[in-house]
């Protein structure tokens, strides 16, 4: 399509549009969104989401004074893929940004398949940045963006700082001189307030991806000493995790002063959300190892996997007078749906050129009841890792997934064993229903393989040259 024309139609979309009729229509201008993504922070990773351990006081706040969802789900297990899908609005198949890195590049004949190929974030994607742009919005971006080649600078946003792999002394894009033992958050948080500051008469998107808790695992010693001082619940119950959980939510409370300082909070939506679950690892047990560095109980296993725990991650919205302080929202939501919401309450509507693939989550936040006009999640993760071993065996293979209400299906793409869980009554998800459940297997593959289709998943072929042999 023509991104010019594409543009365009966005900000001629924008006017005349109604909201929802509980959304306030005497707004002297369009709301402002303050998007704070947490890099490897688990669904019990707050305490606010359960934690006995971690210490999060302005995120709790923040809880209280907005809505919890408790299904809230990255799009991806692992980072690069989940960032992607927030900024562009689609499935990770019409990006292309499967993972990190090709893991398997040096070891495709250990490979059954031949893995697809990771695509670069190509400038042809219409950034949820660039969409508010046109609806005149002042946009930032501060922190990991993961999302090469390009800078976030040449995807719409306004002003971009963009920094992560070391927490003290940080490399920043474009450079910027940094005192000697910086920590990275601070000096993002103090590039995010001035941005808000500065744009305080007019709408604005802060779109803030933190670092933390992503290692290296590296703290401010003080806060180390104190949490070393404080008995850990289970894997979570290390000092330095715990003194960056803290950090992450002192930057989060800093943002949030800002906003009410400014007279702001009444028009300003704040999302705080995870790009994927806790580093966690399980044993034969069902346990985390010893080697966890959190965990993400109930939910088993961490990133990396379609698991709950690498998935499913806290989320949180507030947005006085429209969202209910207090309220808890069970209904299943993911990083594609935060695109079109904000769309939405910005007065603009997607163009049917540029496929949105989540949807608007007004109606949960007008009323933490409602149930979303949709028929199911989906996640695609064609991706070998862990391995191989010395037998040429993987650690994980690829697999694809669907969550549709109660029921999730995950799909091995090299191999048929599907497993089917019950997450009303098992969220730990410990007994695989497959075989007692037939019938919902093949329901629930069948529309996972026709919205693989749809949107384009490479299907997995044979890899001719596969020979395991022993990578010794």
């Amino acid at each position: 399509m023509n991104r010019r024309h594409f543009l365009q139609s966005l900000a001629l979309g924008a006017v005349g549009l109604s909201l929802r009729r509980s959304v306030r229509a005497d707004l002297s201008r369009k709301p402002n969104f303050v998007v704070i993504l947490a890099d490897d922070l688990g669904w019990t990773g707050l305490r606010c989401f359960g934690s006995k351990y971690y210490e999060t006081p302005n995120l709790d706040r923040l809880c209280a004074e907005g809505m919890k969802f408790t299904n809230g789900y990255a799009d991806a297990p692992v980072c690069a893929p989940t960032r992607a899908c927030l900024i562009s609005g689609q499935y990770t198949p019409r990006t292309g940004v499967y993972r990190v890195g090709d893991m398997t590049m040096g070891k495709e004949r250990f490979c059954p398949v031949i893995q697809p190929r990771k695509r670069p974030f190509g400038l042809d994607k219409i950034t949820i940045a660039e969409a508010l742009k046109q609806l005149g919005y002042a946009t930032a971006h501060f922190g990991k963006w993961h999302l090469g080649p390009n800078h976030p600078s040449e995807h719409g946003f306004d002003v971009a700082i963009e920094s992560s792999g070391r927490h003290f002394d940080p490399v920043t894009k474009p450079p910027m001189h940094v005192p000697k033992g910086t920590y990275l958050t601070d000096l993002l948080a103090e590039r995010a307030l001035r941005f808000i500051e500065e744009n305080k008469q007019r709408p604005f998107l802060l779109y803030f991806p933190d670092f933390l808790v992503h290692k290296p695992h590296e703290a401010k010693e003080d806060l180390v000493k104190e949490f070393r001082e404080k008995p850990g619940v289970g894997a979570q119950s290390n000092p330095v995790y715990a003194a960056m959980t803290y950090s992450l939510d002192v930057t989060v409370g800093r943002i949030v002063k800002k906003i009410d300082e400014l007279g702001l909070a009444q028009n300003t939506l704040i999302v705080f959300l995870s790009d994927n679950g806790g580093r966690c690892v399980f044993g034969p047990d069902m346990r985390p190892k010893s080697n966890s560095f959190t965990d993400n109980l109930p939910l088993r296993e961490g990133k990396g996997e379609l698991y709950e725990g690498g998935i499913r991650v806290p989320y949180i919205f507030r947005y006085p007078g429209t969202i209910k302080a207090g309220t808890v929202c069970h209904e299943p939501i993911a990083t594609v749906d935060l695109y079109p919401t904000l769309l939405e309450l910005a007065g603009g509507t997607p163009d049917p050129r540029y496929p949105l693939d989540g949807v608007s989550v007004v109606p949960c936040l007008q009323d933490h009841q409602a149930r979303l006009n949709r028929d199911a999640l989906y996640w695609y993760y064609p991706n070998f890792s862990g391995g191989p071993d010395k037998s040429g065996k993987w650690g994980n293979i690829p697999r694809a997934a669907i969550r549709a209400r109660q029921y999730k299906l995950i799909e091995y793409l090299t191999e048929d064993r599907p497993e089917l869980y019950d997450l009303e009554n098992d969220i730990g998800e410990r007994h695989n229903l497959a075989r007692e459940m037939p019938g919902k297997v093949e329901e629930l593959r069948a529309r996972l393989h026709a919205w693989m289709e749809a949107v384009g998943a490479p299907k997995m072929s044979k890899n001719p040259d596969f020979n395991p042999g022993n990578n010794g």
